[in-house]
């Protein structure tokens, strides 16, 4: 999620090299499946219900002082992953659950590990936080956003960018559930609906014949405009909108809140 991409290749010229590796605990826990749900999952199911509210937001004081649940999740994530044990990950949606559900609960640690930073509005920040901070991803450490941008957009499903939550305001609200392979579908498409029928993600006013949507499609419009999806931002849009926008409203773009989205 970076707009000034020149800005940002000059950053990694200059940070080469010096990103921070988290270090991951380590638990010795028997990695048993019970209904194919690893411990690593509940643990991570435990810590969405305890700490995070019907609106999305995290309780990150609360968590700061109180997070084994979410460590035990790190641990599993640090031993797993669909290229390590693709046994575990039989076919696209397991891989996906995983991928979201990872994505999420490292960008939730990111934010107790950064020492709960009130916002990311500079660009160094932002820079610091999903690009200079790697984390261990079955056994190999990736940034947040190599993570989105190498491994999960490339399996070319953007309802993702609904579903993966980088702890800020703007962001998708992030579910007191985790995404599970059974039900990713409808949950993706669930997100979707909320997202884009969301007036303070998607709004329109009729007398100008304008619609204002969140940035995140602007940043991402590739992956929703493009010959498998759509023919323009406001088709793909329409397919998850209760009251359909007509193709001749003018298209513009919130500017992204990057306040940390604590409870």
């Amino acid at each position: 999620m970076y707009k000034s991409f020149s800005y940002f290749i000059a950053l990694l010229l200059f940070f080469s090299g010096c990103a921070t590796k988290v270090i991951s605990p380590e638990f010795i826990i028997s990695n048993e499946n019970q209904g194919g749900d690893f411990y690593g999952s509940r643990s991570w199911k435990k810590t969405l219900e305890k700490y995070v509210d019907v609106e999305g937001r995290t309780a990150f004081k609360k968590l700061d002082s109180d997070h084994v649940d979410l460590l035990f999740y790190l641990d599993y994530i640090a031993k797993t992953s669909p290229q390590l044990n693709p046994k575990n990950f039989p076919d696209k949606k397991h891989k996906l659950a995983f991928y979201i559900n990872s994505y999420n609960a490292l960008a939730m640690y990111g934010v107790v590990y950064h020492k709960i930073p009130k916002d990311f509005n500079r660009f160094i920040d932002r820079a610091r936080f999903f690009k200079f901070t790697e984390y261990n991803i079955g056994g190999n450490h990736i940034s947040l956003y190599d993570y989105e941008n190498k491994i999960i957009r490339p399996l070319g499903d953007p309802r993702v960018h609904f579903a993966l939550n980088c702890m800020v305001v703007d962001c998708p609200r992030l579910p007191d559930k985790p995404f599970v392979p059974v039900m990713l579908d409808s949950q993706l498409n669930e997100a979707s609906v909320e997202f884009l029928n969301d007036p303070k993600k998607v709004f329109v006013d009729h007398s100008k014949k304008e619609v204002t949507v969140s940035e995140i499609l602007k940043f991402y419009e590739e992956d929703f405009v493009n010959p498998k999806q759509a023919t323009s931002l406001l088709e793909y849009i329409n397919r998850f909108r209760k009251e359909k926008i007509p193709s001749s409203y003018r298209l513009g773009f919130f500017k992204y809140d990057w306040t940390v989205n604590s409870q």
